[in-house]
């Protein structure tokens, strides 16, 4: 079932630039172009491209905050725009710059106004919210004022109050931005648990990639407001993942290796970092060439990051 269908989505934008002291010229910025995407049930989705691809539009458009300029698009079998009061109650949205919380008033306040906004039962609202304080850790700071949370805090808060009328559907975008280490863990450990058990949908929209790395099974990539990649991450990892480096620790301190088909690409002491392509050799041919010439003591070999490889797929 689609939970999410774009077909041939366009979206443009008036801009007004200054071209002589008292006259400005009109110009019209593609910030969307015939992106089709298909997003189905219980899917976590990666949608993912540089600032000013088209992500954040494309997102408004799903959402029902903008109307596409062409195209048919349909939201949990509803048109965004000219159902938006509907698609909202089946609707949970997480914007990581923007809160929908009130901040003077305590958390627990914000999540109680949310409640009658979108209709929720007052057992099926009781028992959600128990569910959700125990899952997110939000017990300590629920009496107090939003304005006054760490920023970890308020994210969790942000994601409570997105999952509080059991949405068939949530949208991210940039739900980890600013958080440090521990507060990402927790973001990330709640968001697969919700998937995984109840089957919710999710978009993300991340400039964050370990988000992707370890929530998403699927990635596409947009720039210039096409749709320049939709596929599985494996497929993705297979296709550009072909670098592996290879951290030797050898009983003593030598010149750089010398091997076919292999660069030293760092040299720290006995410690050396071998570069090569897995197409042509693995490492079991590296590590026995290695072992041909030194003692080997210690061995890891390391995987290239998402980034690296969106980089990669770039240039490309």
């Amino acid at each position: 079932m689609a939970v999410i269908e774009l077909e041939d989505i366009e979206k443009q934008y008036v801009v007004r630039t200054r071209a002589g002291l008292f006259r400005r010229e009109r110009q019209i910025v593609q910030a969307v172009s015939a992106v089709n995407l298909q997003v189905n049930k219980g899917e976590m989705v990666a949608y993912v491209g540089p600032n000013g691809a088209g992500k954040s539009s494309t997102i408004k458009m799903i959402t029902g905050i903008l109307q596409p300029d062409g195209g048919r698009i349909q939201v949990l079998g509803m048109e965004p725009m000219r159902q938006r009061v509907q698609l909202t109650r089946k609707l949970g949205v997480v914007f990581g710059t923007r809160s929908q919380l009130w901040i003077d008033l305590p958390l627990q306040d914000s999540f109680a106004l949310l409640r009658h906004l979108y209709r929720v039962e007052e057992t099926r609202f009781k028992r959600n919210l128990d569910e959700l304080v125990d899952r997110l850790d939000l017990s300590t700071f629920l009496d107090r004022p939003v304005r006054q949370l760490s920023l970890g805090q308020r994210m969790r808060g942000e994601l409570a109050a997105a999952f509080l009328h059991d949405p068939d559907l949530v949208v991210l975008d940039e739900p980890t931005v600013g958080l440090d280490v521990v507060a990402k863990y927790a973001v990330r450990s709640f968001l697969a648990d919700i998937n995984r058990e109840y089957g919710t949908t999710v978009l993300l929209t991340t400039h964050d990639l370990d988000d992707v790395e370890q929530l998403c099974e699927r990635l596409v990539i947009i720039d210039e407001g096409r749709v320049v990649l939709d596929g599985s991450l494996g497929d993705f990892k297979a296709r550009f993942g072909f670098e592996r480096i290879v951290v030797v620790d050898l009983e003593a301190a030598v010149e750089p290796l010398e091997i076919d088909g292999v660069d030293v690409v760092e040299r720290n002491g006995p410690r050396q970092h071998l570069r090569f392509d897995r197409r042509e050799r693995s490492a079991t041919d590296v590590l026995a060439a290695v072992a041909a010439q030194h003692s080997i003591r210690d061995v890891s070999i390391a995987e290239p990051t998402i980034e690296e490889l969106i980089h990669r797929f770039y240039l490309e």
